[in-house]
Parts: structure tokens; C-alpha cells; sequence
């Protein structure tokens, strides 16, 4: 019953949920702390650029059981947004002139989904592997999260997760414990795998849980994921790799140079648009506009939305919450 090939692949050390690392604040102190993000940050749609948004669309419609909420014209562009019940998940731009993604440049390493339950991840999970356009890439028990890797039509990485308890994640060594340890995928899916769960597809919930990038060198994302945009370290011990959150999360954000060492900024290619953050208030985006400033790094405030550029040419949109699809579609 079970499609899915070559079980024994673990992917690369992605991770999940952990409380506040030793040395940052509490999410209480981290509310009046102008350092750091609010406790109550969270991902929003990530943004992909695709070369035929007909296959894209109708692989993340039947592969992780999405819908198509909106879409709007822009020129020659077409721009489709795509989630589950009313939760805005992706955006897809229909961008044909551009290259392919090149898996050297700095950009996305995946874009992880998370869901609610074991059997609402079993159930898309095996929609993805049912979909001859996926490829399987792995699958890990990271400690604090069960995690399945996959990579669309057009080379983009996804991740399908769900999370442990935050009760029972643990600190390793002044930092929260990950591992990559052998999820057997088969396995996973005889325990969980529910024909009521797939037959509810969008019915279920989901939503971006972290967003995980590509990056040219570890020292420069931290400068402006931690100390200009606000994330907080959670795990850095890990070779060739970075792991950010706020709220004492495992990680919003991660970085990793395991094949972009050495990258400079990217150009136009498909692929990852924009990486959304949402906040609480608008005194969370003034305190995001004092650190850019304050780093002198540029940016647009849109009022409800301030938007800015890594050191890759990545834009990062941060955001009140409540994006409705008319958002995604006006940036």
C-alpha cells in the first residue's frame, strides 16, 4: 500500500519545537524587549515564482491537498494563492521567462507545512508520495517533531511535519536538542494513515510552520536574521547550519550553506519570492523599522506590512496578522 521509495534516507538536519534557550528572555520579557520579535511571531504564505503555474498549482492542489483561494493579474503575470480552509499557504507567480532554480544559489531549502495531528500528516503525506511529480527526498524524527521531505515539479523542497508537545522537548548542551534520527516512513503511515483524514484533504488544517533557506555563509545570516530582524538562536551547533525562532518555537527560520557556501546575491530566477512573517501590532513593525535602521538596511513600510531584502536579494515581508488573500496578492 505504501508508495514511498528508499525509506532509509534521512534529510539533513531539520528540527522542531523547544522552549526558551538559556541566555534570551522569556516570551514575557521578550514583549517590552525592542531586541527581539514578539513571542507571538509566526510564518505566513511563502512565495514561489513558477515556470508553469497550471502543473504547480494542480500539484500542490492534489499533492498536499490545498486550494485555490485567489487569483489576480498583474501584467503578464499571474499571481494564485493556494491554502486550506481560509489559511493562505503559497502564493504562485507565473513567471515563465525566468531560469530554473539553481540548487547552488542562495534561496529556499524547503518550505515546511506543519499540521495539527499525526493522521493529518500521514494523510498528506501519502498524497505526496501517490503524486508521480514528487520526488521523496527523506524522512526524520527530529525529538521534537516527525518530519517528511519532499521536492516539487519545479525543484522546490517541502517539508510535511507535525510537532511534539513543547513539554516534551529538551535542552542539549545550553541549546534546544534536535536529532535526525531514522522515521520509518512506512511504517509511520500503516500507524496513522486514515482514509477519513484523506478523504477530509483541505478540510484539515494546515499552515507554514518555518520556512528554511539557503544561505552563502553562516556570520551574515545571523547578522540579519537574529540581530537585525529579531529572530532568536535556538540551535548553532549544528555543522553548516543556523536555527532561529521566536516565542521559545524550535525554529521560524533556518539557514543552512550545506550546498550555497560561498553564494552571493541571487538573480532572478524561479523559485523563492518572499518569506512572510506575521506580528501582533504595529509597534512590533516600529521596532523592526528601528533595528533596520539601526543597521542601516533598507526597507518599505507599507503600513501594515514592512518589507525588506536579505543579504541574498531574498525579500522578507513582516506583517499584521490576519493576511487575507488580497494581501498576498497586492505585494
Amino acid at each position: 500500500m505504501m508508495p514511498i521509495s528508499d525509506p532509509n534516507t534521512a534529510h539533513p538536519a531539520q528540527t522542531s519545537p523547544s522552549q526558551a534557550s538559556p541566555g534570551h528572555p522569556s516570551a514575557e520579557a521578550a514583549v517590552t524587549d525592542e531586541r527581539f520579535l514578539h513571542p507571538a511571531t509566526a510564518m505566513d504564505a511563502v512565495t514561489l515564482h513558477v515556470g508553469d503555474l497550471e502543473n504547480m498549482s494542480s500539484y500542490y492542489q492534489n499533492a498536499l491537498a490545498m486550494v485555490p483561494l485567489e487569483e489576480r493579474s498583474r501584467g503578464a503575470e499571474v499571481h494564485r494563492v493556494l491554502g486550506r480552509g481560509t489559511t493562505p499557504m503559497v502564493r504562485l507567480i507565473h513567471t515563465p521567462h525566468l531560469p530554473q532554480v539553481n540548487p547552488r544559489d542562495a534561496g529556499l531549502f524547503h518550505t515546511a507545512f506543519l499540521f495539527d495531528d499525526q493522521a493529518s500528516l500521514a494523510a498528506t503525506v501519502y498524497r505526496a508520495a501517490q503524486d508521480e511529480r514528487s520526488r521523496f527526498v527523506g524522512s526524520s524524527d527530529h525529538h521534537v517533531s516527525e518530519a517528511f521531505y519532499f521536492t516539487d515539479p519545479e525543484g522546490n523542497g517541502i517539508e510535511l511535519y507535525r510537532d511534539r508537545p513543547r513539554e516534551q522537548w529538551e535542552q542539549k548542551n545550553g541549546e534546544l536538542r534536535m536529532e535526525t534520527l531514522y522515521l520509518d516512513p512506512n511504517a509511520f503511515l500503516q500507524t496513522h494513515l486514515s482514509q477519513d483524514v484523506v478523504d477530509a484533504g483541505p478540510d484539515r488544517a494546515g499552515l507554514v510552520g518555518h520556512v528554511h533557506l539557503q544561505v552563502g555563509d553562516i556570520p551574515t545570516a545571523k547578522d540579519f536574521y537574529v540581530d537585525t530582524v529579531g529572530f532568536e538562536t535556538t540551535v548553532s551547533g549544528y555543522p553548516g547550519a543556523l536555527f532561529a525562532a521566536a516565542g521559545g518555537y524550535h525554529h521560524h527560520v533556518a539557514m543552512n550553506t550545506w550546498n550555497s557556501s560561498g553564494a552571493g546575491p541571487r538573480a532572478a530566477r524561479l523559485g523563492l519570492g518572499d518569506v512572510s512573517v506575521t506580528v501582533p501590532g504595529r509597534e512590533d513593525l516600529d521596532a523592526l523599522i528601528g533595528r533596520l535602521r539601526g543597521k542601516g538596511v533598507s526597507f518599505e513600510d507599507h503600513g501594515q506590512r514592512v518589507s525588506t531584502t536579505d543579504p541574498w536579494g531574498t525579500q522578507v515581508s513582516v506583517a499584521l496578522p490576519g493576511t487575507e488573500t488580497e494581501d498576498l496578492l497586492r505585494r
